[in-house]
């Protein structure tokens, strides 16, 4: 069954979207650890890339990488919501899910490590 949000057409389906969206920062805000965190993280890191004072392509590859890191905890955070409707029971399956999901957030952490570390060592 399709959902009845989806016949939303032209402006409405923007502010609509936006809505659900702020909603899903909310709530992530409210109810993930990680989330949080990595939200810190951002609020430290991306005034530092512009004190620092790269390249401009430096400054958006460290800018970049900030946000890459919390599209990631989203999506992780996603997909671990939707396991846990599914089931709270252990099944190997929501494991590996949930296990890829966290894998999918440290490589994203890694590579942020990784940029701002070639980026200022320039």
């Amino acid at each position: 069954m399709e959902s009845p949000h989806k016949g939303k057409t032209g402006f409405k389906r923007l502010v609509n979207a936006f809505r659900y969206s702020c909603a899903g920062l909310r709530e992530a805000y409210r109810n993930e650890d990680a989330f949080r965190q990595e939200i810190l993280l951002a609020l430290v890191l991306l005034p530092a890339a512009f004190w620092l004072e790269p390249t401009m392509v430096g400054r958006a590859l460290m800018i970049g990488c900030v946000f890459l890191v919390i599209i990631v905890e989203l999506l992780n955070s996603a997909v671990e919501a939707t396991v846990d409707r599914i089931s709270l029971d252990d099944h190997n399956l929501a494991k590996r899910a949930k296990d890829i999901g966290s894998a999918a957030v440290l490589v994203s952490l890694v590579n942020l490590a990784v940029v701002w570390m070639l980026v200022l060592s320039n």
